[in-house]
């Protein structure tokens, strides 16, 4: 009988215990959300969303004075205002051989920023708020590492958007030369 109650207690502490998590996230990190996403959009329609999208235009130029637009601007631009997951369509205005270099270079980047703009990813903030709740813990500031991650993101991004752009460019050139040699057998 001990075992039973004892059992039916801990199952309903399991969700007691969630219930307050859950009361904490809405008094806590939801409004946090809401406020921060309201000003991006506000930001956004102050903006416009027609120069939002000339910076992706731009961004396409051939040459390499335009590979930190496309691979560290850009991608910045696109996960702080247009967040995870909509962040990906902004490569919408590349050219065909630069879009999986941006989709990689973006998509790295949607995590390192949200120790200080958590509006990006917030269907992942909980990774970063038990990183901050370890450095809380220590009695540190999570500032300083927040301000880390977010920096070494960006080098991350741009070095994988080079990177990628050359796998890609070689692998098209595979690929080419295959329809080539397929078409002169024929």
């Amino acid at each position: 009988m001990d075992t039973l109650v004892w059992l039916a207690e801990h199952f309903i502490g399991m969700f007691q215990q969630g219930g307050e998590v859950f009361v904490g996230l809405v008094t806590g990190i939801v409004p946090l959300l809401i406020i921060l996403l309201t000003a991006v959009n506000a930001l956004i329609a102050l903006i416009g969303a027609e120069r939002i999208n000339k910076v992706g235009e731009w961004a396409a130029r051939p040459g390499l004075l335009f590979y930190p637009v496309r691979y560290l601007v850009l991608p910045v631009i696109s996960v702080f205002f247009l967040t995870n997951p909509m962040a990906y369509t902004m490569g919408r205005f590349l050219p065909e051989r630069y879009k999986p270099a941006f989709y990689d270079a973006a998509v790295s980047y949607v995590h390192p920023p949200l120790g200080i703009f958590p509006h990006i990813n917030p269907g992942e903030l909980f990774v970063w708020l038990g990183i901050a709740t370890g450095i809380q813990t220590l009695g540190l500031s999570v500032v300083p590492l927040a301000l880390r991650y977010l920096l070494i993101g960006m080098v991350v991004i741009f070095i994988r958007g080079i990177v990628t752009e050359r796998i890609t460019a070689v692998m098209w050139a595979r690929k080419s030369e295959k329809e080539m040699a397929a078409a002169a057998a024929k």
